[in-house]
């Protein structure tokens, strides 16, 4: 069944159409991927959906009473409002009818019988309505989302105010998840996400009943979680059934058709004008009015062809090329136990790492386990407590920040790029043009940039500085598809080193050769992608439930032979204590020998050695205990 219909919409802004002839539908419970470039339209189409806008031609048609949650903008809310009213505002609905029922409870304890059951009838549908809507489960649900996002019960306890713009978008979509909503439409859910967030939310999405419009850059995401795929191009849209790279080759397939028909139409358009070429001239050298008509009829059915449009193969796009002039030594950084505590926190705890001249490596890790501070580390804006850091003879670093700023907000485009390098303006407009800043944007002060711009200005002023080693904080951020694309091929070209943090797993799939995750303020190498770091993990977790396990098997095999013995030898009571203290000291030694090897076998496993570790130190707790208990019987 149809859930949302959009037929030949058209919108504009000023003289701008942004949106010419969008046609698609989405059924009941599909998961849709709206993708395009930048400024294509794609949050548009969500307000125009949300009735936030109106369009200017064409019809929606969306199935009548559907619950819509959709977040827009960031919303004012009072000073005094706290983290957790703003997820509570998700069950406004419902906390409306438990309150009308608390109030036909006090009611209720204090009527006759002859008003009871008008009263009760009243609870009765009141009660239906919020068992619909949920109501029983508003724990639950708020646990389970707050889990999810890593929203803890002290973010929880803060004043939204105070909150960044990322922990805002955070919270509310949090609200919008909580909501019992039809159709949800997410315009870049993944943002401001940890992985593990990430992947928490791909699972919400492709288990959620209802209908699910994203808007997303992240290709993993929407090959995880959706299973159509609308690309906006040039105000029109194209739809692909399956994810996103069903649509890379789909798309690659349609447009090698598409351009072979226009070629062969082409052809055929030639082919016909040169005949009606050749009758017109036949019929001027014989006056023969015959050749004429006949020249007029096949040039009336060229005219009334439906022409195929040329296939657009070579769109405007950022043209990027890293070069490196001066090549680095073999070792670009070696770290060596160094650690880093902010207000006693630790936050990197005696790391050793050791990069080589033209590794790709990704540093992943949750959000705050120190992935930005390893690179200040790196930079020379901190310095460690303890510990030494090396940078390799030659190396010059080029950075770029997560949050992108310039010094001076009134300088223009070109001023900017024009203040650390000696080029002429009209090279420097040229260079601009390849990062898509044409004409007039050249002028645009860098204080009224987007977030995209601001990444393009900086990739740019990077490619053009003499560097051998790229330190990129977040480079996908704010970049489209097609973007990053262009990114992902320089930094593959690139003749240096390459560190990098990013969330998006795609680009760290293609460019990673080497892995490091920092967690529990240590660090961990994986020599592979992103893929191959998560095949490793998994790895991981079934060696700890396997262990595991053997352990508790092993406890019960123990544990029975001891019954066995106890009911065979029936010794006095006292000695049935020792002797049960006796054997449960002998199992407990022989699993800590179990530990010990594993965690040889797993020397280089930091996730394995913790769990090991832990189990062994609670095992060895226990014992002591025992011993002691023996030692006192004994003496």
């Amino acid at each position: 069944m149809i859930h949302i219909y959009l037929k030949n919409i058209k919108k504009y802004f000023g003289g701008n159409e942004i949106l010419k002839d969008i046609t698609f539908d989405v059924q009941i419970g599909e998961k849709v991927g709206i993708i395009g470039r930048n400024g294509t339209g794609k949050t548009t189409l969500f307000k125009l959906i949300n009735q936030v806008e109106k369009h200017d031609g064409g019809d929606i048609s969306i199935k009548k009473d559907t619950r819509i949650g959709y977040l827009d903008q960031i919303p004012i809310f009072s000073d005094d409002y706290l983290v957790i009213d703003v997820l509570n505002t998700a069950f406004e609905e419902e906390f409306r009818i438990l309150g009308k029922m608390r109030q036909l409870e006090v009611l209720m304890a204090d009527s006759s019988t002859a008003t009871l059951d008008g009263i009760m009838k009243k609870y009765s549908i009141l009660q239906q309505e919020f068992l619909c809507l949920g109501g029983y489960e508003i724990d639950e649900k708020l646990s389970r989302i707050c889990n999810g996002l890593k929203i803890s019960e002290e973010l929880k306890s803060r004043h939204f105010s105070s909150l960044s713009g990322g922990e805002k978008t955070t919270i509310l979509l949090g609200k919008i998840l909580l909501k019992s909503c039809d159709l949800l439409l997410l315009d870049e859910p993944s943002n401001h996400l940890d992985m593990e967030s990430i992947e928490w939310l791909e699972k919400f999405i492709t288990d959620y009943e209802g209908t699910v419009i994203v808007i997303s850059h992240d290709r993993y995401f929407l090959d995880k979680t959706v299973n159509k795929i609308i690309e906006i191009e040039d105000g029109v849209c194209e739809v692909y059934l399956g994810n996103y790279s069903y649509y890379v080759e789909e798309k690659n397939r349609r447009l090698i058709e598409m351009l072979e028909d226009y070629k062969n139409q082409q052809k055929k358009i030639k082919s016909m004008e040169e005949a009606a070429k050749r009758f017109k001239d036949w019929g001027n050298r014989g006056d023969n009015p015959k050749f004429h008509r006949k020249a007029a009829s096949i040039l009336k059915k060229i005219e009334k062809l439906e022409k195929i449009k040329k296939p657009i193969l070579d769109r405007r796009k950022i043209q990027v090329e890293f070069t490196s002039k001066e090549l680095s030594g073999k070792d670009v950084v070696k770290i060596h136990q160094i650690s880093k505590a902010f207000n006693n926190t630790t936050i990197l705890s005696k790391i050793d790492l050791h990069i080589y001249k033209n590794d790709k490596v990704s540093i992943l890790g949750k959000n705050g386990a120190g992935k930005s501070t390893l690179f200040k580390l790196i930079t020379g804006e901190y310095l460690p407590d303890e510990g030494k850091i090396l940078i390799g003879n030659s190396t010059k670093v080029g950075y770029l920040q997560q949050n992108i700023t310039f010094n001076d907000l009134e300088m223009s485009v070109l001023e900017a790029f024009r203040s650390n390098l000696s080029v002429n303006e009209g090279e420097a407009r040229s260079i601009l043009a390849q990062f898509l800043f044409y004409d007039e944007d050249v002028f645009k002060k860098v204080g009224t940039l987007s977030g995209g711009e601001k990444s393009r200005l900086r990739l740019c002023q990077l490619m053009h500085q003499d560097v051998n080693t790229l330190i990129l904080d977040e480079p996908t951020n704010h970049l489209d598809i097609e973007s990053r694309e262009m990114l992902e091929d320089a930094l593959k070209d690139f003749d240096g080193t390459v560190i990098f943090v990013s969330h998006d797993r795609y680009f760290i799939n293609m460019l990673a050769e080497k892995v490091f995750e920092i967690k529990d303020s240590k660090i961990t190498e994986y020599v592979g992608n992103y893929d191959y770091y998560k095949e490793k993990q998994t790895q991981t977790l079934d060696l700890i439930s396997h262990n595991q396990s053997n352990y508790i098997k092993k406890t019960v095999e123990i544990k029975e032979k001891h019954s066995s013995r106890q009911g065979k030898d029936k010794p006095k009571s006292i000695k049935i204590d020792v002797n049960a203290i006796e054997d449960k000291i002998e199992a407990l030694e022989k699993q800590i020998t179990l530990i010990d090897e594993d965690m040889l076998n797993n020397a280089s496993n930091y996730a394995a050695l913790e769990s090991l570790q832990i189990t062994k130190d609670k095992l060895q707790q226990e014992l002591d205990i025992l011993l002691e208990k023996w030692m006192n019987y004994n003496h």
